[in-house]
């Protein structure tokens, strides 16, 4: 959900060697890649807040995320095979792109609400999930795996919610168009004969 955060977690982890990590997490213990993953973070922790930013941050980084989702996949499988690594590739990117389409979505939802409250809570509902399953993660990664299954099925119950939604939203735009059509063209035919 959060790729900066995740990132910078890994180099600040590997930097401080919180943890005992396998040593192709090495790439994300530098210096340039921490700043960058923080900076980042602190961009899009800002962006998460203001409606209708978010949407255009979601917006922009719906190549971003799976890219980077793709990439930290095949850093933290190590040397393998070719076809491995692109199978891992696929499934990170995959995974990724599932996370960020189901929150790209629910803000765009959120976003709609008039009041701001909804929208920073939301967010930092995010924030304080990602840093969570991060530690999570680092501790007892069998427990975080765990919780990722389990939002993957809530991503995928929440993706058929959601095209259901779009399904009746679009077809109730058109029902509205047809029957403003209708409308504009009997209020011409009533100018015509007066």
């Amino acid at each position: 959900v959060n790729l900066y955060a995740t990132v910078a977690m890994i180099g600040l982890v590997a930097r401080f060697d919180l943890v005992s990590l396998p040593p192709q997490f090495a790439v994300f213990d530098n210096t340039w890649v921490i700043a960058v993953a923080l900076v980042l973070y602190a961009v899009e922790f800002v962006a998460d807040k203001v409606p209708w930013v978010d949407t255009l941050w979601d917006a922009v980084h719906t190549v971003v995320r799976p890219l980077g989702g793709a990439l930290v996949a095949v850093t933290t499988l190590g040397e393998a095979s070719p076809w491995l690594q692109g199978l891992i590739a696929v499934a990170g990117g995959t995974l990724a792109a599932g996370g960020h389409f189901t929150k790209a979505g629910t803000r765009a939802a959120v976003n709609v609400s008039p009041e701001p409250f909804s929208n920073w809570a939301f967010s930092l509902a995010e924030d304080v999930f990602v840093v969570g399953l991060g530690l999570l993660a680092l501790k007892f990664p069998r427990a975080a795996l765990a919780v990722t299954g389990v939002c993957v099925l809530v991503i995928v119950l929440l993706a058929r919610k959601l095209l259901r939604w779009i399904r009746r939203a679009a077809a109730a735009a058109v029902a509205r168009r047809e029957h403003h059509g209708r409308e504009v063209g009997a209020g011409t035919t009533s100018h015509r004969e007066l």
